[in-house]
């Protein structure tokens, strides 16, 4: 009998994703343990001091501006913490069989010499560099940026989220086409293919928001954009949840953070989705929307354009642009019949292409061709 494990390394949950290829690694490869390392839980030490002076080192000024905090996100921009993650791992593995490693993020390189290695990433960060307004000030070093440029280099095989992703790996980081591929995603709010919505929640002019950082998300330009579609609509509502901005605007629900599995109402009681976000590696939100038959409004920018067909499951709007994404709310809130139509294009696409289980059987084929 085959003793080898598979590692799956990782950070934190990844917006829900991280249990859901622990499911697919599971599901598609049965025979193999899957051994679970968390690179904060399980491999760095909370007490290193040297991260701090680092850390102060590197971004010392915008600290004391306020312009970064102190924090795991900060540190792992780090070289220093780059290296030691990748000293860690090598460590960790050193003793025991893996039929290979596997990794979620680019934010670390977990590659073994000698063990086939996965990586599966929903962002680069040279493709923001494409999003209207990005300053490039805000790139990580060009350090940091030749060391994530290793982690796709040193990867066996790279799977993303969306395929400008896999552009971005070709174009911008030098990686062999034949080295990558597109596998999708799948929802984290689920919703059963055959499920019956209420209809009647078109006309019930309630537009839902659903997104943890308020700014990032597009927050604030759908504020401005709701106050006209108020001048048209008077009893227009929006739903805000995963976040409590601080606001004074009638007719706002402001839900606030609440347990995953409890915001699935919030999508069957919608009439329009909306997230007019700024800066997006994916939007899974998004995908948790059409499959409960919503329409959908997104931003012009990164992976949307895969997921939201422009007239037919939604409207995609220019970043930043209130009085477009207004207009785009109000042609759907006048016109409940559209909602509906653009609802059921968009949960077929959905099941036709974004879901964990495909996803899974995508990842398998590429694979196996390396486990031996």
């Amino acid at each position: 009998m085959d003793k080898r494990k598979i590692a799956l390394i990782k950070h934190g949950d990844f917006s829900y994703i991280n249990p859901e290829l622990i499911n697919i690694l599971q599901t598609n490869f049965a025979n193999f343990p899957i051994e679970i390392i968390d690179i904060y839980t399980d491999l760095l030490s909370k007490k290193d001091l040297m991260s701090l002076v680092y850390c102060l080192k590197e971004f010392g000024v915008d600290i004391l501006l306020q312009k970064k905090q102190i924090n795991t996100a900060t540190y792992l921009k780090l070289p220093y913490t780059f290296n030691k993650i990748k000293e860690k791992v090598r460590k960790r593995l050193a003793d025991q069989r893996y039929i290979c490693t596997f990794q979620t993020q680019s934010l670390f390189d977990a590659s073994v010499p000698g063990i086939p290695h996965f990586v599966y990433t929903d962002h680069t960060y040279l493709a923001y560099l494409q999003y209207p307004g990005f300053d490039s000030q805000n790139l990580p070093s060009q350090t940091w940026l030749e060391y994530e440029k290793s982690i796709y280099q040193n990867a066996t095989f790279n799977f993303t989220m969306s395929s400008n992703i896999s552009q971005s790996l070709i174009e911008s980081y030098s990686c062999d086409p034949e080295k990558i591929a597109c596998v999708y995603c799948g929802a984290n709010v689920q919703a059963k293919r055959d499920e019956i919505f209420d209809d009647h929640r078109f006309s019930k002019q309630n537009i839902l928001f659903v997104g943890v950082e308020w700014e990032r998300k597009g927050g604030p330009v759908l504020v401005e954009a709701f106050k006209k579609v108020l001048e048209t609509y008077p009893n227009a509502t929006l739903t805000i949840v995963g976040c409590k901005p601080k606001l004074s605007i009638p007719n706002c629900n402001i839900v606030g953070r609440v347990p995953i599995q409890d915001v699935k109402q919030f999508y069957q009681q919608a009439s329009i989705f909306c997230l007019p976000t700024t800066l997006e590696p994916f939007g899974i939100v998004f995908l948790e929307a059409m499959a409960h038959k919503l329409p959908v409004i997104g931003s012009d920018l990164g992976a949307i354009p895969e997921f939201i067909i422009e007239g037919q499951n939604g409207y995609r709007v220019e970043p930043n642009n209130p009085q477009q994404l207004a207009q785009k709310i109000i042609e759907l809130i006048s016109h409940p019949e559209k909602c509906k139509i653009f609802g059921e294009c968009g949960h077929k696409l959905f099941w036709n292409r974004y879901t964990w289980e495909k996803t899974g059987l995508r990842m398998r084929q590429h694979m196996e061709q390396f486990l031996t």
